[in-house]
């Protein structure tokens, strides 16, 4: 069975009429034909060009880039599955290297390899989300929020992974690293988008603050120690206003220090505890990795 009957692509769009024909015939250029195209109701005749170009076309219910992929998922029967933005600005033929990736890992990222076409905020938020991605799941990957990856069907079909909008490719990451799948990098080109981006800054932070909640999902016992430790800083604030008025006027406020030590020590204690979390959960990842490795070699 060749590379193209084995890979179906599925391309989310919105108002995409300058890109999405161009990345059709890119993709149908490689000898690829099995191609969804899930709208989000656009009103620029995207959906159009999209038939016309060949592809499947699937209307979507609802709003947002992470229920297009979840709707898109639904109707894949190839045994993967390549998620790719219909913008233009991934190359489909970066695909094959993913695809040659693909027996021994769950999930092949493409990483932009070429980092101008990026908004200099917009790449300094992506280095702090995978950052952040790699801490609270012990992956090591460099773009988590690419929006081109190849994605063992099998593991993914099905699956409502509650997320909503751009969060969609690190709530994935998520929960194939949550049950020690494997993913995979591959460097691929990136290129000035053809039309108006989507993404907004705000949706930065929103994208960041849904990490942590992910993480909350797979190690709640990590969120409740993070957020415990929160209790330093009114310790700290307390029991600094308690020494510099000894050391100012010689008043030493009883209560108020035993309530400042107490948050103090209470907060000491949950962040510890979370460090702790955070390292027994990635060692939990590592080991379940190892078993899931030995099972493939037998």
């Amino acid at each position: 069975m060749g590379l193209e009957e084995v890979v179906t692509f599925l391309i989310p769009t919105l108002n995409e009429r300058d890109g999405i024909g161009l990345v059709i015939d890119e993709i149908k250029s490689l000898g690829f034909n099995k191609i969804i195209v899930v709208d989000g109701n656009s009103t620029d005749g995207t959906a159009e060009i999209a038939k016309e170009k060949g592809a499947k076309v699937i209307y979507q219910q609802g709003k947002g880039k992470a229920l297009a992929i979840m709707t898109g998922l639904k109707h894949v029967d190839t045994p993967y599955v390549a998620v790719i933005d219909g913008d233009y600005t991934y190359n489909p033929a970066d695909v094959i290297k993913a695809l040659k990736m693909m027996e021994d890992y769950d999930e092949v990222i493409v990483v932009r390899g070429n980092r101008k076409n990026i908004p200099l905020l917009n790449r300094f938020g992506n280095w702090v989300i995978t950052k952040m991605f790699n801490i609270l799941f012990g992956t090591r990957l460099k773009d988590v929020l690419s929006g081109f990856y190849v994605l063992r069907t099998n593991e993914v079909k099905g699956v409502n992974f509650e997320a909503k909008g751009f969060s969609i490719e690190v709530a994935i990451s998520a929960y194939l690293a949550s049950q020690s799948k494997r993913i995979g990098e591959v460097i691929g080109d990136y290129r000035a988008r053809k039309g108006e981006s989507k993404l907004k800054k705000i949706q930065g932070l929103k994208i960041l603050f849904d990490t942590i909640l992910l993480a909350a999902k797979f190690n709640p016992v990590f969120l409740i120690f993070v957020v415990g430790s929160v209790l330093l800083l009114p310790g700290i604030a307390i029991l600094s206003y308690v020494a510099l008025d000894y050391l100012a006027y010689h008043i030493f406020h009883f209560v108020l220090a035993f309530i400042g030590f107490s948050l103090f020590n209470v907060g000491l204690i949950s962040l510890l505890l979370s460090v702790l979390a955070l390292y027994l959960k990635r060692m939990e990842y590592r080991l379940n990795e190892k078993i899931e490795g030995l099972k493939r070699d037998v």
